[in-house]
């Protein structure tokens, strides 16, 4: 099976593979494809239909303000950043064509608690990069310091909120590899009282 068989629900499971960000290249989604790609993200599992998450689309245009941006926000955070980490952080936010920033917004107070609502927005980045891939492209789910950093994430959502990931999207421009994955012997387990 290759990562082009898109022929059944299973095989569109079984063939979705992260790209790296740096090697995603254009075409990238439209906004149309874009708006759909977080509409099915959006599908999510969501105890309470509290909707815990926000996404927000970073535009081509955008992007090397964002990287201005986490420029000036690591040399305040970091004061001993090198010129290469500013480097990083300018790339971090320019690379692959597409870009949407999940948030998770957990809705406090309430029963549902805060664990259960940040396990939906993970859940949320997965169905985006699901729905990517049967669009026929790859995504990259990072996290990395600007996921941590509150005044990144001021730039996307406010206090009580946390990047879940930075979901960058586009075409591949060499083929994904397959990583290593846990031999089912070593995950799975038959509960047996």
């Amino acid at each position: 099976m290759t990562f082009n068989d898109r022929t059944t629900p299973l095989s569109l499971l079984q063939t979705r593979r992260s790209g790296k960000p740096r090697d995603l290249a254009a075409p990238g989604p439209s906004p149309d494809q874009l708006d759909q790609i977080v509409a099915i993200a959006a599908r999510t599992p969501d105890h309470g239909k509290l909707s815990p998450w926000r996404f927000v689309i970073v535009p081509t245009e955008a992007r090397p303000v964002l990287a201005q941006k986490l420029v000036e926000i690591l040399r305040a955070e970091n004061p001993d950043a090198t010129a290469r980490d500013e480097e990083a952080a300018a790339q971090f936010a320019t690379q692959a064509p597409a870009l949407v920033v999940v948030l998770s917004a957990p809705v406090q107070p309430h029963k549902i608690s805060v664990w259960e609502q940040e396990l939906s927005a993970g859940a949320a980045c997965m169905n985006l990069l699901h729905a990517a891939h049967a669009m026929g492209f790859a995504g990259g789910w990072l996290t990395g310091w600007p996921a941590y950093s509150d005044a990144v994430r001021d730039l996307f959502g406010q206090a009580g909120q946390r990047i879940a990931g930075f979901v960058f999207l586009g075409t591949p421009s060499r083929p994904l590899e397959e990583r290593p994955r846990g031999e089912l012997s070593q995950i799975l387990h038959r509960w047996n009282p």
